[in-house]
């Protein structure tokens, strides 16, 4: 091209819009644009020489000349300069290392190529890194603490010389008791995009990437801008700028070439220069008493969280710390012991250490502590000193990689992979980082697949590695993994024939299955939905239950009722062998056997044995819901004085059987068996008058008669006090009673039965009577008035007696004559007692 031309290099677009989320610090954006003048020269060597300087004769066409002392630059890192008469003199640039300087932020410092492309020449990184709740380390090493929980700035240019550029925090209180905060999303702004790293979850070290509030898959690599996973971290690379941002949910670390960024750098991180003094600069360029007050004025607008707003300086939190010392947790103190003891002369580990102890101290419960040792071991691994500290933890800061890699202190940047080019398999990388890594044997497919494989096939969308050569079935497409091209050749799936089916009958309706065989050739059959039934089961009676059965190629069942082989009494059901109850007189059980009829099993029942004993004077009589009856007492029990025992009907009167003048009795009042004893009086007896040989018994057979002397024995009156009872009635108090007594030699006495005297033949009879009445109680509860004959006066009176008359009826006579006399002395005796 002709000399002087120049061609304007322009800004790079994109079909996105940058995000509007929050505005940085300038609040104005800048345009990159620059001319690259391009000037060709033409000349020709004439010597060159390796003794001393060449020297070349040089022919400037017309477009330009070259005069004495110009120069320029040739290949090989060699300068030309114009002598004269058309001579050029060739220097070889010569490179004198320098001085290797001490960055103060702790790391080495790097080699950096000059712009003549020649040599060399030291640079400190810019590196900027927090963690935990949190604590941050400045560009130039500086340590300080901030609770703050609000969108900050961390880095942004002083003088904007790349368009939209900028690296945000969002701070949130990780902590319920106490205001302690925490990192919860990294925002990178480029440009037209704008990055999100954010937890997924808090207390969490699961992240989600997002660009322009879009969620994106890694590796993402667009407008001049990557993000990627290394280790554990998210990495934002934008290798223009020679800058990279890592975050993995407990810390974040920025890092920035000197010579695009030395002292064109404010925010949390400070400005980088190697020099500490204004790292805690405000914005409006004053230097801060200390970097915890001017961290405050670094907030930008973020609609998420309306109670922090630019420019104004939030109320300082209350300390986390309290009035008891605080015991750090032993893990703090492997940062000071022999864990990281070959780290100690590189970077030192005590800001660390504090930090590690601040975050036992202020979420003892969290962990956080973790942190402070994986910063302080990526710090180290980058200075080239890997170290494997959380094995030494007991488990408390331990790292979960999913079940296809494994746990790697020390692992690759960037982890080989099935697609990586030749060059970047030999590349060797000298730093280290720790994560998850294929386990030895195995090889990462692509670093957008995370699929580990032992060689390097096809994978495809199900994830599974293929070797080349292989046939295989995905998505019902059959496919091929082939070496080159596209990897993968897939056709549509071919399904075998099937018979075609009918679903006519009731309940019955077509249905598509999945084919177990072949996933992708789904089977059509007939399936029954008995809801489409129209025939309900029927009711059974007791003992019998509803049977169903459906048909061979039909839906919807037959139902009949058939026995269930019980016995059923009482609607109730009994199981075979069971008792079944009846009543109390029978023990009854439920049998195996089938009645024909009623297709029941038959109740078969035995009566139960009764007790049929009684004690004398009982009898056992039915009861309603007895089985046996009981005893029932229907005669009066007598006991004698001798130990002999008597039984009684009711109206029964018995003579001792030792004792003619001892008479028992049994008499029923209200429904109660009563005994009575009574004792016959007998009238006055005085043998001595008696003719010899003439003593006999009364028909009573207690008391004494016989055939008087010739000697007179005067006819009297005879009191005595007794009861009356008449037709089972009965005077309640003794009544005067008389009769007549002498030497008649027979009696006179009153019956009640008869209501009159009785006499004997010959007898002393009553000479004077009197009709007197008294009142008798009955045993039904009423009363009633009898009249009894009274004697007033006795005399000897002759009888004519019918001898044979007597004789005949003299059994009967005697009989009538005791049971009259004895149901007087049963109401004798029953008054009595």
């Amino acid at each position: 091209s002709s000399a002087g031309s120049s061609f304007p290099v322009l800004p790079t677009t994109s079909g996105t819009t940058p995000t509007e989320s929050f505005t940085t610090t300038s609040g104005t954006t800048s345009t990159k644009s620059a001319t690259a003048p391009i000037t060709t020269v033409t000349s020709s060597l004439v010597s060159t020489s390796t003794s001393r300087p060449s020297t070349v004769s040089s022919t400037v066409s017309s477009s330009g000349t070259s005069i004495s002392g110009d120069s320029w630059w040739l290949c090989n890192c060699t300068k030309a300069i114009c002598i004269e008469d058309n001579k050029v003199e060739v220097i070889p640039v010569i490179c004198n290392p320098p001085p290797k300087p001490t960055c103060i932020n702790g790391l080495a410092p790097v080699q950096v190529i000059d712009e003549d492309g020649c040599c060399w020449h030291w640079e400190c990184d810019c590196f900027c890194t927090g963690w935990g709740d949190p604590h941050y380390q400045t560009f130039d090493g500086l340590y300080y603490t901030y609770q703050g929980n609000c969108t900050y700035v961390l880095v942004e240019e002083i003088n904007k010389s790349v368009d939209n550029f900028g690296v945000y925090i969002d701070n949130y209180h990780c902590d319920v008791h106490d205001p302690v905060s925490c990192p919860r999303t990294l925002i990178v702004r480029h440009e037209t995009q704008e990055v999100r790293i954010a937890l997924v979850k808090p207390n969490s070290l699961k992240v989600k990437v997002t660009v322009n509030q879009q969620a994106v898959a890694l590796p993402y690599k667009k407008f001049g801008l990557s993000v990627y996973e290394s280790g554990i971290n998210q990495v934002v690379e934008i290798p223009e700028l020679k800058m990279n941002v890592t975050f993995n949910g407990l810390s974040f670390s920025i890092r920035m070439p000197y010579s695009l960024f030395g002292n064109n750098t404010q925010g949390q991180c400070g400005t980088c220069n190697n020099n500490t003094a204004d790292d805690c600069m405000l914005p409006n360029g004053n230097i801060a008493e200390n970097c915890e007050s001017m961290a405050d004025h670094w907030q930008v607008f973020d609609p998420s969280k309306p109670q922090c707003s630019p420019g104004i300086i939030p109320t300082k939190a209350p300390g986390t710390t309290t009035g008891q010392p605080c015991k750090e947790s032993s893990i703090c103190q492997l940062l000071l012991g022999s864990v990281f003891e070959k780290c100690h002369k590189i970077v030192d580990p005590e800001k660390f250490y504090t930090a590690c102890v601040f975050d036992s101290c202020a979420l003892p419960h969290l962990d956080v502590e973790c942190s402070s040792l994986q910063v302080y071991a990526a710090i180290c691994a980058d200075q080239g000193v890997c170290l494997d500290w959380r094995s030494h933890t007991n488990g408390v800061c331990t790292y979960t990689c999913p079940a296809h890699k494994e746990y790697r202190a020390c692992g690759p940047i960037k982890e080989i992979t099935c697609k990586s080019s030749p060059e970047q398999q030999n590349q060797t990388e000298t730093k280290q980082v720790e994560g998850c890594f294929c386990r030895n044997g195995t090889m990462l497919y692509d670093a957008a697949v995370d699929v580990c494989v032992e060689t390097c096939g096809c994978v495809g969308l199900d994830d599974e590695p293929r070797e080349f050569g292989e046939v295989f079935t995905v998505d019902c497409k059959d496919c091929i993994c082939l070496e080159g091209g596209k990897g993968i050749l897939c056709e549509a799936h071919k399904c075998a024939e099937q018979n075609k089916i009918s679903c006519d009958g009731e309940g019955l309706y077509q249905v598509t299955e999945v084919n177990s065989e072949d996933l992708c050739c789904p089977i059509i059959s007939c399936k029954c939905n008995t809801s489409l039934c129209t025939t309900k089961p029927p009711k059974c009676n007791l003992g019998f239950e509803v049977y169903s059965h459906i048909p061979s190629g039909q839906c919807c069942p037959v139902y009949r009722c058939v026995s269930k082989r019980v016995c059923v009494h009482q609607n109730a059901e009994f199981l075979p062998n069971s008792s079944v109850f009846v009543d109390k007189c029978h023990n009854c059980f439920c049998t195996h056997e089938v009645n024909i009829t009623t297709q029941l099993n038959v109740i078969s029942c035995e009566h139960i044995p009764c007790d049929t004993h009684c004690e004398p004077g009982y009898e056992r009589q039915p009861v309603n819901g007895e089985c046996c009856g009981k005893c029932v007492q229907t005669k009066c029990v007598v006991h004698t004085p001798e130990g002999s025992l008597l039984t009684l009907s009711p109206g029964e009167f018995k003579n001792d059987p030792y004792n003619n003048c001892t008479l028992y009795s049994c008499v029923s009042i209200h429904n109660q068996l009563i005994s009575s004893t009574s004792e016959i009086t007998c009238p006055a007896f005085n043998e001595e008058s008696c003719k010899p040989g003439t003593v006999t018994f009364l028909p009573n057979g207690c008391c004494k008669t016989c055939t008087p002397l010739d000697t007179p024995v005067p006819c009297s009156v005879r009191e005595r006090k007794d009861f009356i009872v008449y037709q089972g009635c009965y005077s309640e108090t003794r009544i005067d009673l008389t009769e007549c007594g002498g030497a008649c030699g027979t009696y006179s006495l009153y019956s009640a039965e008869a209501n009159s005297l009785e006499h004997s033949c010959y007898c002393c009879r009553e000479a004077k009577t009197s009709v007197r009445e008294v009142k008798l109680k009955c045993p039904n509860g009423h009363s009633r008035t009898h009249r009894y004959v009274y004697v007033e006066s006795c005399s000897c009176q002759g009888t004519e007696c019918e001898i044979s008359k007597s004789r005949e009826s003299r059994s009967t006579e005697e009989n009538d004559s005791e049971s009259a006399l004895n149901r007087i002395k049963r109401a004798i005796s029953l008054t009595s007692k």
